[in-house]
Formats: structure tokens, sequence, C-alpha cells
């Protein structure tokens, strides 16, 4: 939901309908870009409820204005996505779906979870891949810290360093021994210190197959 993660999937979408339709094609795309201040370090139900009151006016206002679909361009905030769904009466794309489709497509059943600590420890994200078949390995905690503290503090700034890069890899490198046979990458700021295209495992880029969804859906709309 931060400036980084719009800025991510604007460039996706388009480069997505380039690729998919013509050189001179761009994504018809309406944009609300939110202030990720009022949605950081969210912990409590009520904060989440207040979020979700945010995300669900800003879908409504984004019908109004003539949208016949959605994205949420966050992993984190699929939290909330039922209670965005409920007020609109267009689909939204959600992002886990777009995920599990692609991996049962694949044949991948067995994968570790990476992103914010909501997204890792949580059941909202984890039940939907689940339900496409995958086995997900249980979260490690202090994983889940070091992860939750790069992204917040560090790439959700626009921060990339070296030491988050090792710090990946490593994570990586372990979740392969402990019997993973992919990575779900499921927070769009992550593609800044992991390389999604060469690692000792298939990565499973949340960001790049969503916004892959949401080309093939404006082109079959078209």
């Amino acid at each position: 939901m931060s400036w980084v993660s719009t800025a991510v999937y604007y460039d996706c979408i388009n480069r997505s309908i380039q690729k998919r339709s013509a050189p001179k094609a761009s994504a018809p795309l309406l944009i609300e870009s939110l202030d990720f201040q009022e949605l950081y370090g969210l912990r409590e139900d009520a904060d989440w409820q207040r979020a979700g009151s945010v995300l669900a006016e800003s879908a409504s206002r984004l019908e109004k204005a003539g949208a016949e679909g959605l994205i949420i361009c966050a992993n984190s905030m699929h939290r909330i996505y039922d209670q965005v769904a409920d007020a609109v009466d267009i689909p939204i794309l959600h992002i886990a779906d777009c995920v599990g489709a692609r991996m049962h497509a694949d044949g991948c059943e067995s994968a570790a979870l990476i992103g914010t600590r909501n997204v890792m420890t949580e059941s909202f994200y984890r039940k939907r891949l689940v339900a496409h078949g995958v086995d997900l390995l249980p979260p490690d905690m202090s994983n889940v810290e070091a992860i939750d503290r790069i992204i917040y503090e560090e790439l959700m700034v626009g921060k990339v360093t070296r030491a988050a890069e090792r710090t990946l890899r490593t994570i990586i490198t372990r979740k392969e021994q402990e019997g993973a046979r992919a990575i779900v990458l499921a927070c769009t700021e992550l593609d800044l210190v992991v390389d999604v295209d060469a690692n000792i495992l298939p990565i499973y880029d949340s960001t790049r197959i969503h916004c892959d969804a949401a080309a093939e859906w404006i082109l079959g709309k078209e």
C-alpha cells in the first residue's frame, strides 16, 4: 500500500499489457493512492476495521468513477478483502487466488510463504493458497520478525541494502533445506531484495502474478 507498491504495480501492469497486446498499448487505469501513514503497523481488530473502511470508501469512489474491476495493491491488505468486496458491485481480483491458481497450474504443491507478519502467520492468505492444493511450511517466528522489519523499516521507504539481500537469500536457502519446493513472495516490495528470476528455488512473485491477472482481465474486457 506504500507509494513504492503503487509505482511497481503501475509499471508491471503496463508492461504486461504491452507484452500481451501491442508495443504502444497501455493499460486504462484508475488509481487511488492512499496515505500509507494511516495504514501502517495495524495490530488490533479496531485498526483493521478502520483500514477496511478506508479501502472500502476508496473502492466505492473508483467504482463511481467508472472502474469495472479492482485490485488491492498490497498483500497484507487482503486481510480486509471481504469488507472491501462488500462495498462494491464489481469484481476484485484476490491476489492469493491468482497466485494459488498459477501454482496449481504448475503442479507446485509445497512452498514457503514470505511476506509481512500478518501474511505469514494469519490464515486469511494461507487458506487461499491451501485451497488450491499448496502445502505451506509453517512460519519461523525469527524469520517473521526479520522480514517484517526489513519490509516496514527499509523497503517501504525506498531503502535497499546488501544486508537485506543477504538475509533473504539465507532465509530462502534454509526453506529449501526444510523441504520447500518453491517460495511465494507475498510482498510487493520484496522483489527489491530478492532476484525472482535467479534463485535456488522457483519464486512465485505475487506482484507479477497479480499484475498479469489484471492485464488478462483488462484485455478480456476490451
